[in-house]
């Protein structure tokens, strides 16, 4: 090449319909995510990925995938102006994350998901908003698949995800400013023989520190065994969310067949329970506890008590 000749960096010699192995670099906005920080994030993104195939199964009752397509950072208006013109977008709120995020998905797969909960057959589905009761349908399944985020975030920080109003023109959801960095994941979502790319956008400030702190295991280094105390409290603290379905029982009563059959309006069945012994609560078939009953104000209540009564005590009374 002569001296006074300036290379031409479009001039790459090439195999026709191969493209250039460049990627694009902004000096003006270095990227902030090393490989080690996008390993931990797509370790909880295909966690989520995993909950939201599940769910989307069972709930919808069709064959549903959603796998990992690409992480990426770019900035908030890049990420709208990506995005198609009629879309479904929900903001998301991870305290104690700072800011705001977005879980977005194409309207035909909102409408096929709402299509599938009411036993439809799915099938091609028009490109146009909800109405009010499709919303508060869809409402439902949205808190699910958000809710995910809560157990797939836990190795990195513990988030208490909350749902926003759906919004169907990017433009009007602010998420962020336009010159925000975001953490955009792809998803490749399929719902029976509906399949879109879904998209999780959440913002990179607050989640950058708790990146850097994530110390990278080095090869041939142990895990790190949490010790019994803090095993029990997380047990603890997962276990008392869980909702329970608890009733209070007067003692079984044994009829027969016959005398079963026979029961009329206005019969009366006497029972076995002693006056004075106290009904037991159960859950799950399980006795955890025992109470008498009373009243808390108009409404009927049971009291509990520290240790309950001999049921075969000889000197109590039939109920």
């Amino acid at each position: 090449m002569p001296a006074n000749a300036s290379p031409d960096l479009r001039d790459v010699s090439r195999a026709p319909g191969v493209e250039p192995d460049v990627a694009l670099y902004d000096f003006r906005r270095p990227t902030k995510l090393s490989r080690e920080h996008i390993r931990t994030l797509q370790i909880a993104f295909e966690t989520f990925s995993r909950r939201m195939t599940t769910l989307l199964t069972s709930g919808l009752r069709q064959v549903c995938s959603m796998t990992v397509a690409d992480i990426a950072q770019v900035s908030y208006e890049e990420y709208v102006t990506s995005l198609d013109a009629t879309t479904l977008m929900v903001p998301i709120a991870m305290p104690p994350l700072q800011g705001t995020g977005v879980w977005q998905f194409s309207l035909p797969m909102a409408l096929a998901s709402i299509d599938y909960m009411l036993g439809g057959p799915g099938g091609t589905q028009p490109d146009r908003t909800l109405t009010e009761i499709e919303t508060t349908l869809l409402m439902g399944l949205l808190e699910q698949m958000v809710g995910s985020l809560r157990y797939s975030f836990e190795p990195i920080v513990a988030v208490t995800p909350s749902l926003g109003a759906i919004e169907y023109n990017p433009q009007f959801l602010q998420a962020g400013s336009a010159t925000d960095a975001m953490i955009v994941t792809s998803f490749d979502m399929v719902v029976g023989s509906e399949t879109c790319q879904a998209t999780l956008c959440l913002p990179l400030a607050p989640l950058l520190p708790l990146l850097v702190a994530q110390r990278p295991r080095r090869p041939g280094e142990e895990d790190d065994v949490p010790d019994a105390t803090s095993v029990r409290q997380r047990v603890k603290e997962r276990l008392g969310d869980v909702p329970m379905s608890v009733s209070v029982e007067f003692a079984p009563l044994s009829l027969s067949p016959a005398r079963i059959l026979s029961l009329a309006e206005g019969d009366i069945v006497r029972l076995d329970h002693r006056v004075g012994v106290p009904l037991s609560l159960q859950a799950a078939g399980t006795v955890f506890a025992h109470a008498i009953a009373g009243k808390s104000g108009s409404k009927l209540a049971a009291l509990v008590v520290d240790s309950p009564l001999d049921p075969h005590h000889p000197h109590q009374e039939n109920a």
